[in-house]
């Protein structure tokens, strides 16, 4: 898997309103980008703003409180899909379904500067993704997903290893990813095709203490990089 020296974050945060408690995500947001400060690991924490169902304004609204959070904590902030919202909110990129418009349109709006991550689920996406010049992409589900029923059926380590091997650009797991099983999601993979890191969203948003779980993720993966 080649490098990309512009996806430099190594937890890539998705938000969800529905699992955030009182709907704040820009007060979660804040919680868990203080906490990679807190710990030495600043630009470590990326944000997906993943609200599907906003309407355009209140999105943006969102978008640029985001905006605020993340350049005050140095982090990379990303809208799902909607170009328009992204470039009005300053954001940093987009994250994109692999069923959507595709990164060389999406690259014709946003220009070389911004990135542009994929949602996969095969090895065949992934390779599709690096041929239309997406930055990164997420896939999964590697175990059955924490934030909501399993979807589709999880890869599992030997199939996330596999697209690691096969991948070109790099490769966030998402799906069931807890602190206690980054060791083994890192280990599954060769060295030479490293997991560029993990994806959350119910094991942040969902924790007690969103702030101590994002601690516990950013260590573990720490650990393995070591």
């Amino acid at each position: 898997m080649s490098k990309n020296s512009r996806v430099t974050f190594k937890l890539y945060l998705i938000t969800d309103r529905r699992l955030t408690p009182g709907g704040d995500v820009a007060a979660i947001c804040e919680r868990a980008l203080s906490a990679a400060d807190e710990i030495g690991m600043r630009g470590s924490v990326a944000i997906q703003l993943r609200e599907k169902d906003l309407e355009a304004r209140p999105l943006l609204e969102l978008a640029r409180a985001l905006r605020t959070v993340c350049e005050r904590h140095a982090a990379k902030l990303l809208v799902n899909e909607r170009v328009d919202v992204a470039l009005a909110a300053n954001a940093d990129g987009v994250h994109l379904p692999f069923d959507s418009i595709g990164a060389n349109q999406a690259r014709k709006l946003l220009g070389q500067s911004r990135l542009i991550g994929i949602s996969t689920h095969s090895p065949a996406d992934i390779a599709g993704a690096a041929r239309e010049g997406a930055d990164f992409v997420v896939f999964g589900p590697v175990f059955d997903p924490i934030s909501k029923g399993p979807y589709r059926p999880a890869w599992g380590l030997m199939g996330y290893a596999a697209a690691c091997r096969a991948a070109q650009i790099p490769v966030f797991a998402l799906g069931g990813v807890r602190p206690e099983r980054i060791g083994e999601i890192y280990r599954a993979c060769d060295e030479s095709a490293r997991p560029a890191g993990v994806a959350a969203i119910g094991a942040i948003l969902q924790a007690d203490d969103p702030a101590r779980a994002t601690k516990l993720m950013l260590r573990a993966i720490a650990l393995v990089n070591r």
